[in-house]
C-alpha cells in the first residue's frame, strides 16, 4: 500500500491544489514526543495538505491525530473521493532516511524553530536540518544572485559574505551555483545556512557536493521537502520564500531582470524584510535585476556598513578574530569550471566593467599562459577588449 500510495499521491501535490490557501493566524504548540512528530509528518505529507490546510486542521481539531482522522471528510467536502492520508510506513521510511544521515526534524511551534521563519504566512510546518541548528537563532542575512557570476560580482559576494559573518550575521542562500555557492563558501567559518529545494539529502547541482558536505559539518542544511525528493522547477520559488523568511534582509548581488533572485526579493518584500541590492553596470544584463530593485526603492549596498545601517548591529557580534586570520591565509575558492573551455569561462565571467587579467587568472584558476592564449583568441574574434594596465572587458 505504501509503495502504491507513493507512486500515485506525491506529498508535494499541495503545490498545485491545497484544500486551503488562506493563511491562518495560529501557531501550534510544541510537538509532544516522537509519536506526535510522526503524526505531524503524516499530516503535512498527505496529498493536498499545504501549510494553510495543516494549520487550519490543527487549529480546528487540536491535534495531529484528530486532524488526520478528519482529513478524509475535508477531502470529500472538496470533491475528492476515496481520499487516503499519508500511510505510516511512508513517514517511517523518511524517518529512517533521516537517521542514516543524522538529520533532525523541527516542527513549527518547537522552541528550536526559527522565530523569523515562523512569522511568515506560509511557514513550513516541518523542516529537516543537518548541521548546527543554533545558526537559525542568530540574525540572518540572505545573499542571492545569478548562477553566472561576473568576476566583480564574485569578488563583491566574497567581500560581503566575509564581512557579514565577522559582524555576527548568519549568511543564508540557496546552494545554487554562482553567487549562492560563493556566499556559502566564504561564510563557512562564521556560519551559513543552505536552504535546499529538494530533500535535505539531495544536493543540487551535484557540482556543489563538496561545499554541501562542508556546510553539513560547520553550517546548516535545511529543507521542508521529503528525503530523496529531486527538485523540480516549481520547488525553487517555494525554497526562495524560506531563504527570505529566515533573514532580516535579502541582498541581491547580480540578477537578470527575470530570475529566481528577484522572486526571493519579492518574497522578502511581501514578508516585510529589507530588500537590498548591489548596483551594477547598466550594460551588463546580469546587473539588470539588481538595478531594477534599486530603481524601485531597494537599499543600495556598497559594503557591510550599508547593511548594518539598514538592519542594525546584531545584538551579539561574533568574536571570530581567529577565524578571520585563518580566512585571510586561505585562498579564495576557484569558480567551478564550465563546459566550453577557458574561452567560454572568460566570456561568462566578463561584463562591460574592465577586470584585471591577473584577477581573471585567480578567479578562473587558470595558468598565465593559458589565460594569455585564450584572451588572444577572443580579442582576435572581437569578443573581448583589452586596455592599458592589463584590463579586460567584454566585446
Amino acid at each position: 500500500m505504501a509503495g502504491q500510495w507513493a507512486e500515485t499521491q506525491q506529498p508535494t501535490d499541495w503545490l498545485d491544489a491545497a484544500f486551503h490557501d488562506a493563511p491562518v493566524a495560529y501557531t501550534p504548540p510544541p510537538a509532544q514526543g516522537d509519536d506526535d512528530r510522526l503524526l505531524r509528518l503524516r499530516l503535512i505529507r498527505s496529498r493536498r495538505v499545504g501549510p494553510a490546510t495543516y494549520l487550519r486542521l490543527l487549529a480546528e481539531h487540536g491535534s495531529a491525530a484528530a486532524a488526520l482522522e478528519a482529513l478524509p471528510d475535508v477531502a470529500a467536502a472538496a470533491g475528492v473521493q476515496k481520499y487516503e492520508v499519508c500511510p505510516e510506513p511512508v513517514v517511517l521510511a523518511e524517518l529512517r532516511a533521516a537517521a542514516r544521515v543524522g538529520a533532525r526534524m523541527i516542527c513549527l511551534g518547537d522552541p528550536e524553530y526559527p522565530a523569523t521563519l515562523a512569522e511568515i504566512t506560509d511557514a513550513p510546518p516541518v523542516i529537516w536540518t543537518i548541521g548546527r541548528t543554533s545558526l537559525m537563532a542568530r540574525p540572518c542575512v540572505a545573499l542571492v544572485g545569478t548562477r553566472n557570476a561576473s568576476s566583480l560580482g564574485a569578488r563583491m559576494t566574497r567581500k560581503l559574505a566575509a564581512e557579514l559573518g565577522e559582524a555576527g550575521f548568519t549568511v543564508v542562500s540557496g546552494l545554487a551555483r554562482g553567487i549562492d555557492a560563493i556566499a556559502h563558501g566564504k561564510s563557512l567559518e562564521t556560519g551559513t545556512i543552505a536552504v535546499m529545494a529538494g530533500g535535505v539529502d539531495v544536493v543540487y547541482p551535484t557540482e556543489n557536493a563538496e561545499i554541501a558536505a562542508q556546510i553539513a559539518e560547520t553550517g546548516l542544511r535545511l529543507s521542508e521537502q521529503p528525503f530523496g525528493l529531486q527538485p523540480q522547477a516549481r520547488h525553487f520559488p517555494r525554497r526562495n520564500r524560506i531563504v527570505s523568511g529566515l533573514a532580516q534582509g535579502v541582498i541581491v548581488v547580480e540578477a537578470a531582470a527575470r530570475s529566481g533572485s528577484l522572486i526571493t526579493a519579492r518574497c522578502a518584500a511581501d514578508q516585510g524584510r529589507e530588500v537590498m541590492a548591489v548596483p551594477g553596470h547598466p550594460m551588463d544584463s546580469r546587473a539588470s535585476g539588481a538595478n531594477i530593485l534599486l530603481r524601485d526603492g531597494a537599499t543600495l549596498v556598497r559594503g557591510v556598513d550599508d547593511v548594518i545601517e539598514a538592519l542594525g548591529h546584531p545584538p551579539q557580534p561574533a568574536n571570530s578574530a581567529s577565524a578571520m586570520a585563518q580566512d585571510l591565509q586561505r585562498p579564495a575558492a576557484p569558480v567551478g569550471k564550465q563546459d566550453g573551455g577557458l574561452e567560454a569561462r572568460i566570456l561568462a565571467h566578463l561584463g562591460p566593467s574592465p577586470v584585471a587579467e591577473d584577477q581573471m587568472i585567480r578567479d578562473l584558476d587558470a595558468s598565465p599562459r593559458d589565460m594569455a592564449q585564450a584572451l588572444a583568441v577572443l580579442e582576435m574574434a572581437g569578443r573581448v577588449t583589452r586596455s592599458a594596465g592589463g584590463m579586460v572587458s567584454a566585446g
